[in-house]
């Protein structure tokens, strides 16, 4: 099995929080991967050696110079009542909605989901900014979340 279910999920709260719950239709596409899936996925996709963008080594595309095209703060959206990501982000990523995306926490808990789903209940995959990374499938634009409340945008050069 590649998915945790969600009431296994460590992190479940975050998307059934009184303050902010995800409907339920929406929780059945939020997919935790399992631990050894995460971490063939991270190593495969951003980093072989490092088990979470604080310890991102030079070689690793997130850290290459050139890879981030400009940073912007994130968190007035996130703390308004406003529910759309900023607009920045979305000229960044002018995906399809059905667009498979995976918002990388660290090497072993990474969540796969629909850009739609994203986009719906960022707020909620926030409250952990520990400096997730969120990645399209087969897509090179990649946004980089910072716990300063800005986020990187960038392409993904893997």
């Amino acid at each position: 099995m590649s998915f945790l279910p969600l009431d296994e999920y460590q992190r479940k709260w975050i998307f059934t929080h009184q303050s902010m719950p995800v409907p339920e239709e929406d929780l059945a596409y939020i997919k935790p991967m399992t631990a050894q899936r995460a971490a063939q996925f991270w190593k495969d996709n951003i980093s072989a050696q490092s088990p979470d963008s604080e310890r991102l080594s030079s070689q690793d595309w997130p850290s290459r110079k050139g890879t981030w095209a400009k940073t912007i703060n994130w968190m007035p959206e996130w703390e308004s009542d406003e529910e759309a990501l900023p607009a920045e982000i979305l000229e960044h990523l002018d995906w399809q909605d059905d667009v498979t995306v995976y918002f990388c926490y660290e090497k072993y808990n990474i969540i796969e989901t629909k850009w739609s789903i994203f986009k719906r209940h960022w707020k909620n995959f926030l409250f952990y900014d520990d400096g997730p990374i969120l990645l399209g499938r087969r897509r090179k634009q990649a946004l980089w979340f910072h716990t300063n409340g800005t986020v990187s945008l960038g392409q993904h050069s893997q």
